[in-house]
This record gives structure tokens, C-alpha cells and sequence, in this order.
């Protein structure tokens, strides 16, 4: 009985300790205001306030108490890895509207171990002054401040990252790229304390191009007299960064590639990620975390895993049909040096769409290997989510007498056909059907999405009557795409004006929607699939677009947990699915 009783009490004790815990109110965070006072604050103007503005729909609301920015630091990480992130919100620089995303970026980033604390920069605008002159005087001045505070908070003042959207975006650029150009004359000590940031994730940029550097861009940053604003001055402290932009975006998408190739030309590692069909918005925040920890700005890396180890098992591929791709003596520019042509059938156990992914390798067009890493194991990623793959062997080494990729150009023009003709036969759609390549197989897709109009070959039977215009393209690191790399490496890296699309590339009526995936640091340059990106959309074409910081070609070989470079399939499956394409 006394033991009943005392369990009883013990129990009641840790209830009422619980109740207290749960009834005590979070713990604010610590404000602190970026300059000493109102007068000595560069530009100060009687109608700017700090706050967000989930401050500002309070009643109780004083805008004279809110004159100064301010920094607001957030309780520090429970295992922290000694890194800092600034968060800026938008607002078009007339408010800072973004209470969740700064939220949202809080407890993510928190989690991840960084000390977390959000930048509240002077606004609206200021009169008479360019838009961003008041922000960017308090980002100078509020990078400062969390550098000089890194012993006392616990971090290293060489690891402040920044993390934005639109008009907080358009701020970090200049944060980014321009933290040698002084924002204001200095008024006390801190004002000798650098002011570059060491990496930033920058969410849809507004204003970046000249024209819209105070709005929507009016020509949806297209003209050959539209540029890069020339604020940001990519000086010697330009740091790393991962771009996000949606491909309907109003404040132009071309603002983020014209940024990544000027960061390519300074050999900075970058990424961009373009996302089809999306307006104006933040997307892709694990895109982001995957660019830091390949960075190593979340620790050293784990160890790199072989994909061909990742994927060995056929467990989910049902039945299997290996069959010749041309009728007997019927193959068009037949050379004997080149392998035979073949398509192989790989139906999932569980069927769950009724598209059907044609896949293929690179090789140079010397050769070309349907079972090794850059078809195997997308066709067994394929299988396990229920849809149909068919692999091809098209024709290698590279004919004599013709342009590289004529045969191989041929072949999969008849393997288009040939799935088309007999996917009904399958229960399969034969206008649900996608081709991807790798490298010299991604030069080969370009072809196949860009140019289904024109015959590689005459009609040899009934198959040929067929068109061979696909609905979907994946280009994975795809080569021989601009002019300074026809035949080899990009020798210009593909960041010059002068390094322009292939002629082969017809860019025809049919030509359809691409998922690129592409390495930055790959010597096959990733503006290879960059200009590509860009003739799309100003065809009105949205396609898909992610560059992979620090990687190489063939990025996907071998690549360590947590990066985009392990989890590019499912890059590969998002797509499909946005697109509706594997319903």
C-alpha cells in the first residue's frame, strides 16, 4: 500500500513538473539593434521602419521604436557545427514579409547545427536613393556585427552563410559579390571588420536584370541589350552560392543563370536549380543543404559510395524482351567496324504508369554500354516505382565519312518508333514516352527532343510511318552542346557569348520539355545544358535545370550520402511527376 501510495505521489510530481514545462512560454529571441542610434545611421529617412510584418499588423504598433535594423538571434543549436546563418526576408524592399519562411529556415538550419539569426533591414523604399541602398547599408553593417561576434556566440567567423528571398535576395547578391565596395562612410570601430559573406542559398533573386531593376522584368530578361545589373561587382570575396528560381517567375529566371555564369567565368563553384512551371517563390531548400554539405560548410563529407553498388538487384523487373532494333538489311549507313543495335524491354513487376522511359549511355560516340552506370541503375530505380524502361545499344564507334552522332541518331529514331508501334501491345502509352542519355547520350537526347521533325533516315516499313517526337527529354551532363565544344572539351568553359548552340539542334515544332542534371566543375561545361535552359524558355518551353557544385562528369559514379550527386534520380522522379508525366 505504501509503495502504491508513493508511486502515486512520484507520479503526480513529474505531472505537475510537465504542466509547469509546457505552460512556460518559449523564450524570445535576443534583438539587437544593427546601429548605435537614429543619428548616425547612413540615410536616415523619417518613413523607414525595421520590422516584419507580422510586427506591423500589430494594433499596438510603434513605428518610432522600430527606426533601426536589427539583428534577431535565435537560441543556439543543441550540437552545434560552427557556422552562422543570416536570414533575409523579401518584400519587394517596400516590407519584410517573410514570417514563414524565416520560420521555417530557423528550424531547419537550427537542426542542421548552425547559430541561426535573422537580418530586419530599413524599409520601403527609400526616396531618393536607389531601391537597395538603405538594405544594403544595414547588410554591411549587420554582417559585421555577427562576424565580430563569433568567439562570444560560438561559431567561426569565416563560416556566415546567408539564406533569402526575392528582395532579401537581391540584397544577399550585393552582400555577395560587392562586400569591397564600401554601402557607407564608417562611424565607430566595427565599421573595420570585413563584411563578405562565405556562401550563400538565394531564393528567386528580384531585380537583376536591366530590365527590371525596380520591378518585374518587362522583357522577362530576354533582349540583346538586357544584361546583368552592373551593382554587383563579383569582386575577390565573391563567395559560393546556390540559386533558386522558379520557371514562370516574373522577376526573370535568366537573372540566376546570367549570375552562375559570371560566377563561372571566376572559377567560384555554383549551382543553379530552375524548377518548371513555378512562379515566383522559394523551392528547393534541400537543393540547398545538399550544396552546403558538398561545400564541406557541414563537415567533412562521408565517404563516396559506387551507384553501381546502390543498385544491383532486378528484384522489382518483372518479364524481359531483348530484341533487334533494325529489319534484316535494312540498316541505313551500315558500317562493319560498328556494333549491332539492340533494345531491351524491362517491365516492372508492379506496373504503376503506363509512360515509358527509353535509356541510354555516352561513350564519346566510340562506345556505349547499356548495363553499366549510367543505365542500370535508373532502369532499376525506374522498375521499383512501377514504370516501364527500354534500354538501347545504339551504334558505336563513331562512323566514318559522317558527322559523330548520325548513327547513333538514326538508332534512336527507330527505337522511338519501334516502342511507339508496340507499346499498346504492352498496355503502355504511346504518347507517354521519354528518352534520356548521359554525356554523349545527353548530346543524343538534345537531339531527339529537338529535332524529331527531320528524318535522320528514309522509311525502311510500317514502323517509319510513325513520328518519333517524344514528350520528355533527361539530358545528364550532355556534351558536344555548344560551339566551343563540338568535338571535346568546352575550351571556353561555355561562359563566352560566342559559345552558342550546335546547329544540329533544329529546335523544331515537337521539340519537348528536358530535365538537366550537369556537374559544374565538368570540363564538358555545364553551360552545355545552361544555354539549352535558356532556348527553351524563350521558346516558352519550361524545363528543368540543376548544376551540381564542385562535381565533374559522370558526377554520379560515386558520390557521398546527403549530396545532389547521390540523390540525383530522384531529381529524375519529381520531375515526371510535376510534370504529370508518369500518371
Amino acid at each position: 500500500m505504501k509503495t502504491s501510495k508513493l508511486s502515486a505521489a512520484i507520479c503526480l510530481l513529474f505531472a505537475s513538473i510537465s504542466l509547469l514545462t509546457a505552460a512556460k512560454p518559449a523564450a524570445l529571441p535576443e534583438r539587437e539593434s544593427v546601429w548605435p542610434s537614429v543619428k548616425v545611421m547612413p540615410d536616415a529617412q523619417e518613413h523607414q521602419i525595421a520590422a516584419m510584418t507580422s510586427e506591423t499588423a500589430d494594433a499596438k504598433f510603434n513605428p518610432k521604436k522600430h527606426r533601426i535594423a536589427y539583428l534577431e538571434w535565435f537560441d543556439a543549436p543543441e550540437k552545434p557545427n560552427g557556422g552562422c546563418m543570416m536570414l533575409i526576408s523579401g518584400g519587394g524592399y517596400n516590407n519584410c514579409c517573410d514570417v514563414k519562411l524565416i520560420e521555417k529556415w530557423r528550424v531547419r538550419f537550427t537542426e542542421l547545427g548552425f547559430q541561426c539569426v535573422n537580418f530586419v533591414y530599413r524599409t520601403p523604399r527609400p526616396e531618393g536613393l536607389p531601391i537597395y541602398q538603405t538594405a544594403w547599408e544595414d547588410g554591411q553593417r549587420a554582417v559585421r556585427m555577427v562576424r565580430s561576434e563569433a568567439a562570444k556566440r560560438g561559431y567561426d567567423p569565416e563560416k556566415i552563410g546567408t539564406i533569402s528571398m526575392s528582395a532579401g535576395s537581391h540584397l544577399a547578391l550585393l552582400l555577395s559579390t560587392s562586400s569591397q565596395t564600401r554601402a557607407y562612410a564608417p562611424i565607430d570601430k566595427l565599421d573595420s571588420v570585413a563584411c563578405h559573406i562565405n556562401w550563400a542559398i538565394v531564393n528567386a533573386p528580384a531585380y537583376v536584370t536591366t530590365d527590371g531593376e525596380t520591378f518585374r522584368a518587362t522583357r522577362e530578361g530576354y533582349g540583346v541589350d538586357v544584361k546583368i545589373c552592373d551593382i554587383f561587382h563579383f569582386d575577390e570575396k565573391t563567395c559560393p552560392m546556390s540559386l533558386h528560381h522558379g520557371g514562370m517567375d516574373p522577376y526573370s529566371p535568366n537573372g540566376s543563370t546570367l549570375v552562375y555564369r559570371e560566377l563561372r567565368k571566376r572559377g567560384i563553384p555554383a549551382e543553379v536549380h530552375i524548377y518548371p512551371d513555378k512562379k515566383h517563390g522559394a523551392y528547393g531548400l534541400e537543393r540547398g543543404v545538399e550544396f552546403m554539405r558538398q561545400m564541406g560548410f557541414l563537415g567533412q563529407l562521408e565517404e563516396e559510395v559506387a551507384l553501381m553498388d546502390r543498385y544491383t538487384s532486378d528484384e522489382a523487373r518483372g518479364d524481359y524482351k531483348k530484341e533487334a532494333l533494325w529489319p534484316e538489311g535494312q540498316m541505313p549507313d551500315r558500317q562493319e567496324q560498328q556494333c549491332e543495335p539492340y533494345l531491351e524491354w524491362h517491365f516492372p513487376k508492379e506496373r504503376k504508369t503506363t509512360a515509358i522511359q527509353i535509356v541510354y549511355s555516352g561513350g564519346g560516340y566510340s562506345k556505349n554500354n547499356p548495363d553499366a552506370f549510367e543505365v542500370a541503375p535508373i532502369r532499376r530505380y525506374l522498375n521499383e516505382k512501377g514504370m516501364t524502361v527500354v534500354t538501347m545499344k545504339y551504334r558505336t564507334p563513331r562512323p566514318e565519312g559522317l558527322a559523330k552522332h548520325t548513327t547513333a541518331w538514326q538508332d534512336l529514331q527507330r527505337a522511338i518508333k519501334t516502342v511507339r508501334s508496340e507499346a499498346p501491345g504492352y498496355g503502355l502509352d504511346p504518347e507517354r514516352i521519354g528518352i534520356m542519355g548521359s554525356s554523349a547520350g545527353g548530346h543524343l537526347t538534345l537531339m531527339g527532343t529537338t529535332s524529331a521533325r527531320h528524318k535522320a533516315y528514309l522509311p525502311k516499313d510500317e514502323i517509319d510511318k510513325l513520328p518519333c517526337n517524344v514528350q520528355w527529354g533527361i539530358a545528364i551532363y550532355p556534351a558536344y552542346a555548344l560551339t566551343d565544344g563540338i568535338d571535346k572539351h568546352n575550351t571556353s568553359g561555355g561562359n563566352d557569348d560566342s559559345a552558342v548552340l550546335v546547329p544540329e539542334f533544329a529546335f523544331d515544332l515537337d521539340t519537348a520539355p528536358l530535365l538537366m542534371i550537369h556537374g559544374d566543375a565538368d570540363y564538358w561545361a555545364a553551360m552545355n545544358s545552361v544555354k539549352v535552359w535558356e532556348k527553351h524558355r524563350s521558346m516558352g518551353i519550361q524545363s528543368e535545370l540543376h548544376t551540381l557544385a564542385l562535381r565533374p562528369h559522370c558526377f554520379q559514379r560515386k558520390a557521398s550520402p546527403g549530396t545532389g550527386s547521390y540523390s540525383w534520380m530522384d531529381r529524375i522522379w519529381e520531375f515526371l511527376t510535376a510534370k504529370g508525366f508518369n500518371r
